[in-house]
């Protein structure tokens, strides 16, 4: 920093490279030698994000955290964001020092000055975890568990009203251990995750506030991976969340953030970084990081743990699969083929009243409508299907005339059309045969050779190659075990352990086909009920996900294809609201992929993947087709839809 301009490389090399505590002595050495002040002298000599980073660096924790809360609730207006990460996610001891902090910096009480500043149950919940007193014994007791599990249900679900001191004393006092075993409770005994019912009963900055417990309880890694995820999607960055967790976390739990953010966005922290920042800025952020993953290929234990609960929790229950559309009532076969009728008669149509008959019946009631709709106008299938098309366009068409056909017809038409002309939409073909049980392939299968007269296999065989045809021809002919689940343990554990040793032998030295075969003769026969056992099976053993093993050692669609499988044995909702939320974010809505999975899930799990978008991506699948889709198709989506979460 002597003379003219500054040497800013040097300066990023030596801070970024030293510990906190190695920076503090730095600072008492640099004010015995000159009589200066260090960061002083810094914040004069940099500028802009580089300055706010390599000044947050030189701070202690707890004196970083105290600064980062005063500049939240000084001035006008609040960050509530910055005071529910820190307040959320900080241990007792840190909490604790924070505090004392606080009070030796600005000569305030940290508790009054967020009392003055905050309201209502987010104000309470603030206050309780500002007492640093989170219970910290590992002994669990299951009478307890079982029965915070009950009270969090009675205060929220099975109530008029809520009982937020209920939330705020259990997710504010209890120790970690015991908050993953009532959640993994609470999963059982309602059938439904914590975090929905939260969104559910709670709302504004509380709701937010109880999520973030929620989250850091389960995973302080993932929480913060992805906030910094959120901190540079899109346009724009904010960089004051991304310099405090790059800062704060980059001595405690870095390196499993960075492979909980690969693992869960498939693609590196460090990357991430790289494409969103610049200058010194960009190089003092990437020195934190301290890899790229993409790169190395590690695994960090705490992403395998991440993985693990994950799979445990889709153990736990059975939660209920439900459609969202489901017969109707007082159901009039006749008085709805006049309707349609009606509707496409004359100059104009009515699509609204189309929209309602259609996508408020069940498939098997639009099925007696096509022979009503015959027995009074003597117009059948193909002539329904005609003067549909004839009267809509579009997107609009596409949705109403799939709804029309049967499951397995419209999935053999799906499929038929990624198969015929030039080119094949893998993606598709993936979807459709990773997805579907044995009595739905079963049915496809008949469905294809009725209205092709050609065998789906010999399409399939004839339009792809190498492993991914052998993959998809294994998935048509619908031979997944579907077994009995009341298979006894020990039997159950051997099977288990006789496949994981095929799995967990990825040695460098096989080759890429025995690999691709070992893994075909696994995925694509096995039960879902089995496949996940040995998934939780794998991790413990290698402290893996058997995704990463899969990306790590294939490629192109024989990757995307297992990928695909393992993903719908895990949670099958959650692969469907990925490709749906995947069909709508950016510029362009891919129409044909939310068509046909609106159609095909409609009346089996399209509820729950409502429940899973949300989840996931902190938005409603309802807002998100609002947002992104017009006119009569959105109607109709969103009538298919079926609610506002």
């Amino acid at each position: 920093m002597k003379g003219f301009g500054s040497d800013k490389e040097t300066i990023l090399d030596l801070i970024t490279s030293r510990s906190n505590k190695q920076r503090v002595e730095i600072c008492q050495a640099y004010k015995s030698l000159y009589g200066k002040d260090l960061i002083a002298d810094l914040k004069y000599e940099l500028t802009g994000k580089f300055e706010r980073l390599i000044v947050s660096l030189m701070r202690p924790p707890a004196y970083s955290d105290a600064k980062e809360i005063k500049d939240a609730i000084g001035g006008i207006g609040t960050d509530e964001k910055c005071l529910i990460e820190i307040l959320a996610s900080r241990t007792n001891q840190e909490i604790h020092d924070l505090v004392a902090a606080y009070k030796d910096a600005y000569e305030r009480d940290l508790e009054a000055d967020i009392v003055g500043d905050t309201s209502g149950h987010f104000k309470k919940m603030l206050v309780v975890l500002l007492q640093g007193t989170r219970e910290e014994d590992d002994v669990v007791s299951e009478d307890l568990v079982e029965q915070d599990a009950k009270d969090l249900l009675e205060a929220g679900e099975l109530k008029w009203g809520t009982d937020e001191a209920q939330f705020i004393y259990i997710l504010g006092r209890r120790s970690k251990q015991h908050l993953r075993l009532v959640f993994d409770e609470y999963l059982k005994i309602s059938g439904k995750p914590i975090e929905r019912s939260i969104r559910a009963e709670l709302s504004g900055d509380f709701e937010k506030l109880m999520l973030a417990v929620v989250k850091c309880i389960r995973s302080t890694a993932e929480y913060f991976a992805e906030r910094l995820y959120k901190a540079m999607k899109g346009l724009g960055t904010r960089d004051n969340t991304l310099i405090r967790i790059m800062v704060s976390r980059s001595e405690i739990d870095m390196l499993d953030i960075r492979e909980v953010f690969r693992t869960k966005y498939e693609k590196s922290l460090y990357n991430m970084i790289k494409e969103d920042t610049s200058g010194e800025y960009k190089k003092a952020l990437l020195k934190l990081c301290g890899g790229d993953d993409d790169a190395a290929g590690e695994f960090f234990p705490e992403a395998a743990q991440v993985a693990y609960r994950m799979w445990e929790l889709s153990a736990v229950a059975k939660v209920e699969l439900r459609g969202t559309v489901q017969p109707t009532e007082d159901f009039n076969d006749d008085g709805d083929a006049q309707v349609l009728r009606k509707a496409m008669k004359g100059l104009g149509t009515d699509e609204g009243a189309i929209i309602e008959v259609v996508t408020q019946r069940s498939n098997a009631q639009r099925q007696q409508i096509l022979k009503a709709y015959k027995a009074h106008y003597g117009r059948g299938l193909p002539d329904l299907m005609a003067d549909l098309k004839s009267e809509l366009s579009g997107s609009l068409a596409k949705l109403i005339l799939g709804l029309m056909l049967t499951p397995p017809q419209y999935d053999a038409k799906q499929l038929r059309k990624a198969v015929e002309g030039a080119g094949t939409d893998e993606s598709i073909l993936i979807e459709i045969m990773a997805t579907r049980n044995n009595q739905e392939i079963a049915a496809i299968n008949e469905a294809y050779q009725e209205a092709y007269h050609r065998r789906l296999e010999d399409d399939l065989s004839s339009d792809t190659s190498g492993h991914f045809k052998r993959i998809l021809v294994s998935l048509a002919l619908g031979n997944r075990d579907e077994g009995p689940e009341n298979l006894t343990q020990a039997h159950e554990d051997a099977k288990v352990r006789t496949v994981l040793a095929k799995l967990a032998d990825v040695s460098s030295n096989d080759s890429s086909d025995s690999l691709e075969t070992r893994f075909l003769s696994i995925l694509c026969t096995r039960s879902y009920h089995h496949l996940r056992r040995v998934f939780q099976e794998f991790i413990k053993m290698t402290n893996h996900d058997v995704e990463h093993a899969i990306r790590k050692r294939m490629s192109g669609d024989v990757r995307d294809a297992f990928l695909a499988i393992v993903r719908s044995v895990k949670n099958k909702p959650a692969f469907f609201a990925d490709k749906l939320y995947k069909s709508m974010k950016g510029a362009g809505t891919d129409e044909r992929t939310l068509t046909r999975i609106m159609i095909s899930r409609s009346e089996i799990d399209l509820f729950n993947i409502r429940g899973e978008f949300i989840d996931l991506f902190d938005k409603s699948l309802h807002h998100m087709i609002e947002k992104d889709t017009s006119g009569d198709y959105c109607k109709a989506l969103l009538a298919l839809c079926g609610g506002e979460d």
